[in-house]
């Protein structure tokens, strides 16, 4: 990992051109680099946070960001007291396709992964409300407590982990196993921009648990046009969320 004036501008913003990109996305490139050129496997250990950032000559939180990054997308693995590890993920929109989709801040591209979540999950939800099992109703139900709990007490961890099971659960009582894989594979991506742009409780977190209920209820109820278009609202009000705050991070 050798380091390059260059990388060290970006890194510390020197560029505010439209095609910025920022420091902790081109760190996350320069780990993996630094993976493939070691030649590690699953399962072997990868520099400290610290070390990284002394090999690339910047701050540790950049790095910490790149990490958070890696980590969301299932290439790297944090073992509280043990170290960073490299890890595998195979989902099908991710392996072998790093470049054309890490750009987690490229509000245009943020704009067209919504606009596809917004395509398969609308369809799941009208799906889930002719479809559901009482067990699968259940455990959306507790995905969406669980969201509600996280938010309660302050807990964004907590809050995070519903709202990645509530969708999932929805998308999997749709019964469609396509659905439910593109539904992964979207979130997935999608935690490129919020392992960074969503480290707290945004504006919108208040409203994101009301809407989790009212899709829940009426998948429960068997209304199906109600859930499609409660989604979408859901959707809608979340991508305007993940814009004001993208704008904010980078152009202050």
């Amino acid at each position: 990992m050798k380091d390059t004036p260059a990388v060290a501008a970006v890194v510390n913003g020197a560029h505010e051109r439209r095609d910025y990109r920022p420091g902790y996305e081109i760190v996350a490139e320069r780990i993996l680099e630094f993976i493939a050129e070691s030649n590690l496997v699953p399962g072997d250990r990868i520099p400290t946070e610290n070390d990284l950032a002394q090999r690339l000559g910047i701050s540790r939180g950049v790095v910490r960001d790149a990490v958070k990054i890696l980590s969301a997308l299932g290439r790297v693995r944090a073992h509280k007291g043990r170290g960073l590890f490299v890890a595998d993920d195979d989902g099908m929109l991710i392996s072998g396709r790093w470049g054309g989709f890490f750009r987690p801040v490229d509000l245009d591209h943020v704009l067209m992964l919504f606009e596809f979540r917004r395509v398969q999950e609308t369809v799941a939800a009208k799906l889930a409300a002719t479809r559901a099992t009482p067990a699968e109703l259940r455990t959306i139900e507790i995905a969406m407590q669980q969201c509600r709990h996280g938010y309660v007490h302050g807990e964004v961890d907590v809050f995070a982990q519903g709202d990645d099971d509530f969708h999932a659960a929805v998308a999997a009582a749709s019964h469609n196993t396509f659905l439910g894989s593109a539904v992964r594979d979207a979130r997935r991506l999608q935690r490129q921009s919020s392992a960074i742009v969503h480290d707290s409780f945004g504006e919108g977190t208040a409203a994101a648990v009301e809407e989790h209920e009212t899709i829940y209820r009426a998948i429960r109820d068997g209304r199906p046009d109600e859930a499609a278009e409660a989604t979408a609202v859901h959707l809608d009000r979340t991508l305007e969320d993940y814009r004001r705050e993208i704008q904010r991070r980078l152009f202050g």
